[in-house]
Formats: structure tokens, sequence, C-alpha cells
């Protein structure tokens, strides 16, 4: 099948495509270059006047896994009667099961999302739940840093090339794409009634901090050579003041590649008469200082959402808060969850506060190939209200209304008002397709170029953003029309994305006999093969 998407605006930062008009050609599943003769086309799709960009990726977006489930089971209530049901999937409208996750992903124009916090033990599970999710392409991150294993090897004085090893394993154990490092060591600390950790604190037992176990995981990421950079949700999450934090996880960097997951959450000072103030321009400096620092904004809107995390401690800490009052925090081998229920309200000080601090960084930090767009899905908002959020950063006179009716002390003293900058559809190109593809090493898509994976969003220009980015015209899947007039129109099965680099073998006997002594189950039974979970669980993986 030969398609011909003609006459349309497109914006391909890769391919320095800036608006001009052209054609974009799909050949079984790819993209090819344009035939000698147009005539050849089996279909020539009319695209005059629309906008055209790769499928977008998000990076960081909590589809599956435990917390997903959890968090499922514990608000009902939000998923009653959420919308009609689909013939042969009764459950389909719940929020946010596997079905209604990719639906509305595409119908956004999103293409490729990343679960970002695998815990190995359950590993399973959450690549039976992203088998589960049509349409889009799918990867995790293994989480790593709280695992006793390694905190054994670092508290012993292991050589680095053992402990990449075990990352590497780890990597083969799980089949992610990259590994997270969470709170490293909190989850540790928690079991011994700490209820907070810092960078240079010492985890009880173990006798190393904080940072010497995030230092090891980040070198062993660069070592091995995997594309993506250590993703470390720092000490301190939503702690007033931990904008220092912040700024010492980049010094502690070293200039090695390090990706800060949202990091809205990690914008707060500590100064004025309410103990909590923005942080974002040290933030947004030092991230630009930085080269080597990529992040994420995990951006907050208005609404009911729920927080789920495996930061322990944190979610620990907010249970008081949670809004409806009803939590769940837990802990197992190797880490743990949270999940607190909560409702930003715009009148509130600190809600409106990190509503503008979030909006502050993502206009300060001036290069979209190193900030991405995310709200740290359901934490800062459910993903939907991406819309939303693309309207805030595009619209800076929509920006000024919402500012005439948040918290009247927050809007003044936010750096918003005074921030004119507009992100035009460049910028949207990258920070949404171009720069994820690249950070994740994902070279085939995030780009139209010849062999590129046809994965293609097509928009109506309108003046009105959210309306533009919220219902996508047309969205190719590997060359398959799945989206038309923003619905989806066929559902296809998507792939998900993983990396398998090489390692030391002999380390598995190490490893074998730590679960035959201390594990719940057998070294052999914890592993994931890739066939076993094609047969199993649907899922086929594609590795990098």
């Amino acid at each position: 099948m030969l398609i011909r998407l003609k006459g349309a605006q497109i914006y391909d930062p890769v391919n320095e495509l800036n608006g001009a008009p052209g054609d974009v050609w799909v050949r079984d599943g790819y993209i090819c270059a344009a035939p000698e003769n147009p005539a050849e086309a089996d279909r020539t799709i009319d695209l005059e006047g629309r906008i055209l960009m790769a499928g977008a990726i998000d990076i960081h977006s909590h589809i599956a896994g435990g917390n997903v489930n959890n968090a499922r089971l514990l608000l009902p209530e939000q998923h009653l009667a959420e919308q009609a049901r689909r013939p042969r999937f009764p459950f389909s409208g719940a929020k946010w099961s596997g079905s209604d996750t990719g639906y509305r992903y595409a119908e956004m124009g999103f293409t490729t999302v990343v679960e970002p916090a695998v815990l190995p033990i359950n590993a399973h599970q959450a690549h039976a739940e992203l088998a589960d999710i049509p349409i889009i392409d799918t990867a995790g991150l293994a989480i790593v840093g709280n695992d006793d294993f390694l905190l054994r090897m670092l508290r012993d004085g292991a050589e680095q090339a053992r402990i990449n090893d075990y990352i590497a394993w780890t990597l083969h154990a799980t089949q992610c794409l990259g590994v997270k490092v969470i709170n490293a060591g909190g989850a540790t600390a928690f079991k011994f009634n700490e209820r907070q950790l810092n960078l240079d604190d010492e985890v009880p037992m173990y006798g190393m901090t904080s940072r010497a176990i995030l230092n090891a995981v980040q070198r062993a990421v660069v070592q091995l050579g995997i594309a993506h950079p250590v993703h470390v949700h720092c000490n301190n999450l939503g702690i007033p003041g931990n904008v220092n934090t912040a700024l010492d996880t980049i010094k502690a960097a070293d200039g090695l590649p390090m990706h800060l997951a949202h990091v809205q959450f990690y914008g707060y000072g500590d100064e004025g008469d309410s103990g909590f103030s923005s942080g974002a321009r040290a933030l947004a400096d030092a991230v630009m200082a930085n080269p080597n620092i990529t992040v994420d904004i995990g951006q907050v809107l208005f609404g009911q959402t729920v927080t789920i995390s495996g930061d322990i401690m944190r979610q620990f800490d907010a249970r008081h808060i949670a809004n409806p009052k009803k939590w769940v925090v837990w802990e197992g081998e190797d880490g743990g969850g949270g999940i607190v229920p909560f409702r930003y309200r715009a009148k509130n000080y600190v809600n409106a506060l990190q509503w503008a601090i979030g909006l502050e960084l993502f206009l300060l930090i001036d290069d979209p190939w190193r900030v991405f767009f995310t709200t740290d899905h359901p934490n800062g908002a459910p993903f939907t209200a991406y819309p939303e959020l693309f309207k805030l950063l595009m619209d800076r006179q929509y920006r000024n209304q919402w500012l005439e009716s948040i918290n009247a002390k927050s809007a003044d003293i936010s750096l918003l008002r005074h921030l004119e900058r507009e992100y035009d559809l460049n910028e949207i190109a990258i920070m949404t397709r171009a720069a994820p593809a690249k950070l994740l090493g994902l070279k085939d898509r995030g780009h139209l170029s010849v062999g590129a994976i046809a994965d293609i969003a097509v928009y109506r220009p309108q003046e009105d953003k959210a309306a533009m980015f919220g219902n996508a015209e047309l969205v190719l899947k590997n060359g398959v029309p799945v989206v038309e007039n923003g619905r989806v129109i066929q559902v296809i099965q998507g792939k998900t994305h993983a990396v398998a680099p090489e390692f030391d073998r002999g380390i598995e006997s190490a490893i074998s006999t730590y679960f035959d002594r201390y594990h719940l189950m057998k070294m052999d039974n914890y592993k994931l093969d890739p066939q076993h979970l094609l047969e199993t669980v649907g899922s086929e993986l594609v590795f990098h």
C-alpha cells in the first residue's frame, strides 16, 4: 500500500521543515521517498491547509503497574459512567483502563508512551497491562536504587563494572528501555522509620548516601551505552525549599547525562509569609547552564486527580491531604508505593503557585530539546488535560486570563505575568516529537525521514490550540489510519520497546544465590523472556 499525504504544512524539526507545504509518502508502514510518478499512489489524502507532524511521544506517564491498578481500585467513583461502553469491551470506559488509555492518547496524536516506574518484581504484570493498551507503542523504565542486592553491593565496595553488570541484568530481567531512581535509598530508609532522606544522608544499615547510590546507577547507564540517561525522581519531592535538592542533584550529575523527572514538584522555595515560594528561576537557570541535564515538567492543572508514586516517604507524608479522604501506602520487596487522591484548586495558594511554577519552568527553560511535555500523569493532572497545557504554552493571553482567576497572592508573586514567550508549532514539534525520540534512543520515530516508522499526526489549524491538539484530524500508526476526525476508527496492536545491553553472565550466580536465600521467588522465575511475554500476554518486544 502506497499512501500519499498531500499538501500539508509539515513540521519536522529533524529535517528542518517548519511549516513548509509538501507531501509525505508512506509505504508498508514506513516513510518512503516520493515515486517518480505520483499516480502510483494507491491512496491520496488531500491535507491542504492542515498541520502534519510525526506522532507524539510521551516520556513519562504512569499507565501501567501495581500503583496504577491500586488507584483504579481505590477510586471506583471516578470511572462510573465515564463514557459509553464499546462493543465487546464492556470495561473500556473505566478510568484509566488499558483500552481507554490507548484510545485517548491516539485521538490526541500520540503514538508512543513510556511508563516510567516499573518495579522489577511487578514487571510481568506491568508488561501485561502495556500489552493491553491498543494502538500506541509503549516502554517501561525499571526502578532501581532501593533494591537490597544493589545496596549490598555498594555497601561491600563492589567495583563499578560489577554494578554495571547488575543494572544490565535488571534491564534484561524486566525487558525495559532504561532505569529510574526514585528517592535513592528512601524506600529503604522508610523501613527504618526515617521520614526524610537528603542527598547526603546515609541509608540506615547500608552506610552509604543517597548520592552514592544515584552516582553509581548514573555511571552504569553511561558506561553501558544506554541511550536514555538515568531517569531521576529526586529526594524531598513536594517539600518547600526543595529547589536546593534539585540544584544539588544537578551538581551531583558532574557533567554526565541525567534526566530529572517532574521538576515542577522540585521548583519550590520556602520564602514569604507562607513559607512557600517559586524557585523556578534558579532551577531553570541551572538547567540552562548544564547541557547534560534534561527535564520533564509534571505540570499541575486544576481539578480532581490521584497521585501515585513509588516515593513511599512522600506519599506517606501526603496522606493527610488526601481528597477524597482515603489512601493506600504499601511497602514490598525492593520498593513500595502510595496512592493519594487529590484535587488541585485554583483558589488555593499552594496549588495555584504549583500551577504557575510549572508554566514558569516551561517558559524559562529556553531549549525545547531539553524540556519535555508531561503532567506526570496522573500526579499533576490526567494526560487527557494535555490540550489545555498546549493552549497555556502557546497563548499568553489565555495564561493571563487564568492569572486573573487563580489565588490572587499566587498570581502576584508569580513570574508568569512577566513572561511573554509563546511556544510555536516548531517548538511543540521538537518538545513532543523529535526531542523525546532522541532522548529515548528511538531513532525510528519522532521525525519524517525516509525509513522512519510512519507514525503521523495531522491537525486542523485552529486559534484555540486546545481544540486543535485535543482531536487530531488524522493519525497513522505504522502507516495505518487509526484516527479520523478525532475518533478511533481502527484498533491495531502496538509494540513494547526495550534494550538489551551486554553484561558478564557470571553475575547471575551471585544473584541466584541471593534469590534463593532472601527472595520470594527463584531468579529464573523473576526474569522475563521475550518469547514467553509474546505467547502469554501478547507483548511483542522491539530492542534498541
